[in-house]
């Protein structure tokens, strides 16, 4: 028996079961493959278990469902029409690509997709393995985990034995990386070579695991593409609000009753938080990781910050404009006021100095409109300057790190959203014709993008190979030291820059508490 494209079906067989995958674009693939047991009924707000496993054959060619998120009617003005699998809570599922099932024991990337906490799939074409796999000799795995009410909110009253975690995600991760130790030699890749990447949210996650005992011996790379550093992550007592406001909005007392909704009415009550959480000019988080005490101490960068992850190679960057992607193409953004704006620097930078950091903002843009100012304030205070820091502290501490910054502004919208958050994407994965459906890659020139996007791509292929992302294609990648703060700038013309963040780094240096 063979395939449409003539080879037979790769087949492999795990502890759980045998799995027969599919070949495309060359490389072997097997999709919806379960990691953890389904987490639903009395599952419904656990820590992820493993499966139980399977008999007989399991077909892998099909990806599995995406967790339960809200849905956009038309599609993202951004992103698009998502075209991901049907949602359902029973969603555990990864996904590998492989050169060629054998023991070759080929570095293995996997990658964690991001959304806000709420939104995203790793069955999402646009996260395909299949470029990184056939380019660059790499194992791929993408991985789906809980999302919204299901994977970032916790009922735990305490009456339990043992603790229970608030962050049901961060066990998810946690099973899938455990996944990979134990099973992903069978596809042809080393588990003694594995790097985590992820965007966003899914960035956030990466870092979540470097600082977690046990995960961060389970990989030794990290590539974080535009953390959200900046968030707040509250603890139990502070998250409680947020729980009670959702068992308000869903009608019910406890989880109890919450465990036999069917999920499309767990999604309905999401709306209520939503209403209750939206700030003027902050990036909106429904949904929160939590500082549990049992799988998430402190803040993710805070943990790397104080050293944990030593051993772990880092390559962090973000891009230009981020927060452009959230409200450059909010109208009732583009109605922002001077006052506004300085109102909302100064629940950063305090009262006496905000209107000055409003002018110093300002002056690095001519021309800028208020809304400018405070999608830069947002972009540094969220993204880039914590990125900064920590690529400070690990250079201070001699630990391996890389920096880059995403210039390349797309035309789309009129050329509105810059280098917005997520427009790396595309050229990280290199895989374009997947992206089809974005308006935020409309209009790209497909020359320089196509120039850009082998630099990236590969530059990620070297990174996930040795620790070091330098390639023939590319100007020489510094590390990020004290001395120069090597930062590789991607643009049309791609070069290192030294203290590329050096204005916002020193500006926000000089922040202090609002008064």
């Amino acid at each position: 028996m063979t395939d449409r494209q003539g080879q037979a079906p790769p087949v492999v067989q795990l502890p759980a079961g045998r799995l027969r995958g599919g070949i495309e674009g060359g490389v072997a693939v097997f999709k919806g493959v379960p990691y953890a047991a389904p987490p639903v009924g009395d599952l419904r707000w656990r820590d992820a278990r493993p499966h139980p496993g399977w008999s007989g054959t399991r077909e892998a060619t099909a990806y599995g469902p995406s967790s339960p998120q809200m849905y956009i009617d038309g599609g993202d003005p951004v992103l698009g029409g998502h075209g991901s699998p049907p949602f359902d809570d029973d969603c555990l599922t990864l996904n590998v690509w492989t050169p060629a099932v054998d023991d070759a024991r080929r570095p293995v990337l996997v990658w964690i997709h991001g959304g806000g906490f709420v939104s995203g799939s790793g069955s999402l074409p646009i996260y395909s393995g299949e470029t990184f796999a056939r380019d660059g000799d790499l194992v791929v795995v993408t991985l789906n985990y809980r999302l919204g009410p299901l994977g970032y909110l916790s009922f735990d009253d305490g009456t339990a034995a043992e603790a229970q975690s608030a962050n049901l995600w961060l066990t998810d991760q946690l099973t899938a990386l455990r996944w990979v130790r134990d099973n992903i030699a069978h596809f042809g890749g080393d588990p003694d070579t594995v790097t985590v990447a992820g965007q966003s949210g899914g960035a956030l996650s990466t870092a979540a695991l470097a600082g977690h005992p046990e995960a961060q011996k389970m990989f030794r790379r990290a590539i974080l593409q535009s953390p959200p550093f900046g968030l707040h992550i509250p603890t139990r007592d502070e998250y409680r609000e947020r729980i009670d406001a959702y068992l308000e909005s869903a009608g019910v007392k406890d989880v109890d009753e919450l465990r036999h909704l069917p999920w499309p009415r767990l999604l309905e009550a999401a709306g209520g938080l939503y209403a209750r959480t939206v700030r003027w000019g902050f990036w909106p988080t429904p949904f929160l990781p939590v500082q549990d005490d049992v799988t998430l101490f402190r803040h993710p960068a805070e943990t790397l910050l104080h050293g944990a992850a030593a051993e772990v190679d880092v390559l962090i960057g973000w891009t230009r404009e981020e927060a452009n992607f959230n409200f450059a193409l909010d109208p009732a953004y583009a109605k922002s006021t001077r006052a506004q704006v300085v109102g909302r620097i100064a629940e950063r930078f305090g009262d006496r100095t905000a209107a000055d950091v409003y002018d110093e903002y300002a002056r690095t843009r001519p021309g800028a409109r208020p809304v400018d100012v405070l999608m830069d304030l947002i972009s540094d205070e969220l993204f880039r300057v914590p990125c900064v820091q920590l690529a400070e502290a690990r250079a201070a501490s001699g630990r391996p790190v890389w920096a880059f910054q995403f210039d390349f502004p797309t035309p789309a919208h009129g050329g509105r959203l810059a280098a917005a958050h997520c427009l790396e994407l595309p050229f990280v994965f290199d895989n374009f014709d997947s992206w089809s459906h974005a308006p935020l890659v409309e209009g790209i020139d497909p020359v320089v993008g196509d120039g850009l996007a082998k630099s990236m791509h590969q530059a990620w292929i070297a990174f996930a190979r040795t620790g070091d992302p330098n390639h023939p294609g590319m100007p020489t990648w510094g590390r990020y030291l004290e001395g120069d703060r090597t930062t590789m700038r991607f643009d049309s013309v791609t070069l290192p820059v030294n203290d590329l963040a050096g204005h916002a780094r020193r500006l926000h240096g000089r922040r202090v508490s609002a008064s």
